[in-house]
C-alpha cells in the first residue's frame, strides 16, 4: 500500500485557501476605483485640450464672452488672481468721449473690434 505524499490532511489545505488574504472579494474594488480616477483625469484633460481651454490654466489675462449676441450676454475677465464679471444690458448710455475704433459684425455672427491706429 502506498503512503500519501502530503503530510497534512486535506481539510487543512482547504482551510488555508479560505483564510488567505489574497482571495478577498473586495480587493478588486480598489483597483476599479483607481482605474476610474485615471479615466476621469484623462477625460478632463481631453476636454480641456479639445475646447482649447489650456489658456485658462496658464495665462495671466483671459477674457471669456458667454452667449454672444443674445440679451443675456456676459463678459468674464481674469487679471492675474482678480476676476471681473460684466452683464451686458439694453440700457443706453450717453456722454462725451472719443472714438477708439470700429466694430464689425461678420456673416458668421462674430463681432470684430478694430482699434484706431493712434
Amino acid at each position: 500500500m502506498r503512503q500519501p505524499t502530503h503530510s497534512r490532511p486535506r481539510h487543512a489545505a482547504h482551510r488555508r485557501l479560505l483564510d488567505s488574504d489574497e482571495d478577498d472579494p473586495l480587493a478588486g474594488v480598489a483597483n476599479l476605483f483607481d482605474a476610474a480616477m485615471v479615466f476621469a483625469v484623462a477625460l478632463l484633460l481631453a476636454l480641456v485640450s479639445h475646447f482649447h481651454l489650456t489658456e485658462l490654466l496658464s495665462a495671466k489675462e483671459v477674457t471669456i464672452l458667454k452667449n454672444p449676441g443674445r440679451p443675456d450676454m456676459e463678459v468674464i475677465r481674469r487679471h492675474g488672481e482678480q476676476l471681473e464679471h460684466y452683464r451686458i444690458s439694453e440700457q443706453t448710455l450717453g456722454g462725451e468721449g472719443e472714438k477708439l475704433g470700429t466694430a464689425y459684425r461678420l456673416k458668421s455672427g462674430e463681432v470684430v473690434y478694430v482699434p484706431d491706429g493712434r
